[in-house]
């Protein structure tokens, strides 16, 4: 059996927990303002509590707040209807390709020692990394469990929302994050920022680390199709792997386009 197809006992735990949230995922009932929050909470927390989730991690679920941040971010995520050229831009795509190239070369054990497990190479994670959190630098500062709970609890996309957050909660159980893990608006962590279901799936460490956030990003790409050696631009295999990265068409090129720069093409 090779690595990429070896699952762990915790893996199929994990795939059964998650698979076990079905059809009343999101049988609480959703709003669309703070005046639901607490009653939603309260429904929430019996579910969740019939699905094994400890007292500790239920009771941090009922010490948040309704996320009205998160919320006006949601509403307002305009950055992805640019054009590319703008979206680059905007994102400060030459300094990321710059920075980018920096670390690929300090930092060629490392990226060297990925793309030999997982196939990706440097320019694509580099480029991710660069525009999640500007290489570590911009985490996010909201607390995670509240901005998750928020957006499960907000009608608008409950059910994917309702998925994160019993993963989160899972990890809180486990140890794995802190009930107060701050992150960004949508309850992304780390230095390559994972939602909890993908950290669930394919998180090798704490995602805090560089290196592990890194690693971890490998592994999602592979696990979504990721053949080593193959193009990653548009039209090209590998160009599918960076679209279940993230749903933004001009992200993806985004991405796409820097990590070809940071790989040394123009």
């Amino acid at each position: 059996m090779t690595e990429s197809k070896r699952f762990t006992a915790a893996t199929f735990l994990t795939l059964a927990f998650l698979a076990s949230i079905g059809s009343n995922a999101h049988a609480a009932t959703c709003g669309s303002s703070a005046g639901g929050y607490e009653a939603w909470k309260q429904q929430f927390a019996g579910e969740a509590r019939a699905k094994g989730i400890g007292a500790n991690t239920i009771q941090a679920l009922m010490a948040t707040n309704y996320a009205q941040a998160t919320i006006n971010a949601d509403r307002g995520q305009r950055s992805f209807s640019l054009s590319l050229e703008a979206f680059l831009a905007k994102r400060g795509a030459n300094a990321i390709v710059s920075k980018g190239r920096q670390l690929r070369r300090s930092q060629a054990a490392l990226f060297s020692s990925i793309e030999q497990r997982y196939g990706v190479p440097p320019g694509p994670l580099l480029a991710i990394w660069g525009m999640e959190t500007g290489f570590g630098s911009q985490r996010g500062n909201q607390n995670m469990l509240a901005s998750i709970a928020t957006l499960a609890y907000d009608c608008r996309r409950s059910a994917y929302f309702t998925e994160h957050l019993y993963a989160a909660l899972q990890l809180i159980d486990r140890g794995a994050l802190s009930p107060s893990q701050r992150g960004s608006m949508h309850g992304e962590v780390g230095q390559t920022q994972f939602m909890p279901k993908a950290i669930l799936a394919y998180g090798t460490g704490n995602l805090e680390n560089a290196a592990n956030a890194l690693s971890s990003t490998a592994n999602f790409l592979r696990a979504h199709g990721w053949k080593a050696g193959a193009g990653y631009q548009p039209g090209e295999p590998n160009f599918a792997a960076i679209q279940a990265w993230n749903a933004a068409g001009v992200y993806q090129k985004a991405i796409a386009l820097m990590g070809r720069q940071i790989d040394g093409g123009e």
